[in-house]
């Protein structure tokens, strides 16, 4: 452990960043620029809403089912070669959903293009936990989610300009150059190393985790159009349910356990991973809800919805190495409260649309969101990690991303049913009121059941509130005392 210390000191900044930040923004990038060109491909390929949401949440999902995975890959073969091998796949897997013809084919690509994302995010966060000094990771943490916020920035507007002068293939062939400079970046500037090397593989536990996911997925993704309260859902909710519990008892028994859930036990991780997960849900709630609102309901080209995401996705860019610098000062209470505060605010304003609502509504409207997201991202994704061992940093990593991102897979999917269902229910009782004609009557009541997700969506961020007190302690530690504490775990 000594020796690692010693070269952590010693391993150059900037080089191991720039590596990072490429392979992470390439990953994030094929997440945001399909968003905006999903009623595009539902016209293309001539199927439903909740046909192509597979597209979405089949990624997701993948990058969840994955994720657990990197704590023993890169204990076995070292992070730096699990993190070259998941570029190579991602961008092989981004080629073959270029040239995939059907939409089943587009879907599994996918999913195995997401299930190399998976292993792409975990590698990157551990990479920089395990090689970055103490002092220096919530700078290299904001830079790190700065190369996820250039994608989301840069996303949109781009894939909107494609999907206007070229074809949806190129929302994935763009992704190979970027591929192939991550792949030689972090071939020169990413030193090999290994720390702890697992004796066995837990195939129990993969099994067990793969499964339960999938059937969680699969229940909420089908609820609405088998009905929630069909033996096929309640069945696939309690198998889950189950397995997933089975995964957990497994893990805490087992020797060499697929996750080490024992990090579970430090209060700072499960609260600030808990946060992390409510503000990724709020975030995929706009970026996944407001591109089919305005193009559904307003009728705006996908260029024009790039236009209208374009500043509140650079706010969230430029906030991310700000935030960085201003966490020693202030730490994460105060910044996390200050951005869940102004997430609720922007999720409100988006539960007010109207059919006729401006542009320039919608656009400071995800401007005040994305301030929040932006306050609140980098100091919980930096906290969650400060108590933790540097040993035990792949499986707090893996897990971090496991369960953030299977819960976003399902809030999609929650949010694409409740979506269904209310837009019945308001299209049933604005034709018995006799309100307006069949056309308005489709568009309201898509509207309207736009507007009840985002209120489920302002309700589930303030959840982070109460959460927040599971931070404080006794006596008030300074940022300052705390890098004093985790410098001396680290060198226990």
């Amino acid at each position: 452990m000594e020796e690692n210390h010693e070269r952590r000191g010693k391993v150059p900044f900037w080089p191991i960043m720039i590596a990072i930040f490429f392979g992470n923004f390439v990953s994030v990038l094929s997440t945001t620029t399909i968003n905006i060109a999903v009623p595009l491909l539902m016209n293309h390929f001539h199927t439903g809403l909740h046909t192509m949401q597979w597209m979405v949440t089949g990624f997701m999902l993948a990058t969840g089912v994955t994720a657990p995975l990197a704590g023993y890959l890169g204990g076995r073969f070292s992070y730096k070669r699990l993190y070259l091998f998941a570029l190579s796949g991602f961008t092989l897997f981004s080629l073959l959903c270029a040239v995939s013809g059907n939409p089943l084919m587009l879907i599994i690509f996918r999913m195995l293009q997401g299930s190399c994302s998976g292993l792409i995010m975990a590698c990157t966060m551990t990479i920089i936990f395990q090689v970055i000094p103490i002092e220096r990771r919530p700078f290299a943490v904001s830079l790190w989610s700065l190369s996820a916020m250039v994608a989301p920035a840069i996303g949109p507007t781009f894939s909107g300009w494609l999907l206007q002068y070229a074809s949806w293939h190129w929302l994935f062939l763009i992704n190979i150059p970027v591929g192939l400079v991550a792949i030689i970046l972090t071939q020169l500037l990413i030193p090999y190393y290994r720390m702890n090397v697992p004796k066995s593989f837990d195939v129990p536990g993969l099994i067990t985790v793969v499964t339960g996911s999938l059937a969680l997925l699969t229940a909420f993704s089908q609820g609405s159009s088998w009905g929630w309260g069909s033996w096929r859902t309640l069945l696939l909710i309690a198998a889950g349910i189950v397995l997933l519990l089975l995964f957990v008892l497994h893990e805490l028994r087992t020797e060499v356990p697929l996750l080490n859930l024992r990090v579970f036990q430090n209060r700072r991780f499960t609260a600030m991973l808990c946060i992390y997960s409510l503000v990724t849900v709020a975030m995929y709630a706009g970026t996944y809800l407001t591109p089919l609102f305005l193009q559904t309901v307003q009728g705006a080209t996908t260029l024009k919805t790039g236009l209208i995401l374009l500043p509140s996705s650079i706010l969230l860019a430029l906030l991310s190495p700000v935030v960085g610098k201003l966490y020693p000062k202030f730490g994460p209470v105060k910044l996390i409260s200050a951005g869940i505060a102004f997430i609720f605010a922007g999720l409100f304003m988006l539960s007010r649309l109207h059919v006729d609502v401006s542009h320039n509504f919608i656009l400071w409207a995800m401007v005040v969101r994305n301030l929040g997201i932006g306050l609140a991202n980098v100091p919980s994704s930096t906290a969650s990690m400060e108590e933790i061992p540097v040993e035990w940093s792949g499986h707090a990593t893996s897990i971090n991303n496991w369960v953030r991102n299977v819960l976003s897979s399902l809030a999609i999917a929650v949010f694409t049913s409740l979506l269904s269902s209310r837009s019945v229910i308001h299209s049933k009782e604005l034709f018995e009121s006799g309100a307006a004609g069949s056309d308005s009557i489709t568009l309201l009541s898509f509207t309207m059941g736009v507007n009840d997700v985002f209120v489920v969506a302002a309700i589930i961020v303030l959840f982070g509130f109460p959460l927040m007190l599971l931070l404080r302690r006794k006596g008030g530690t300074t940022p300052l005392q705390m890098q004093t504490h985790v410098r001396k775990i680290a060198n226990q």
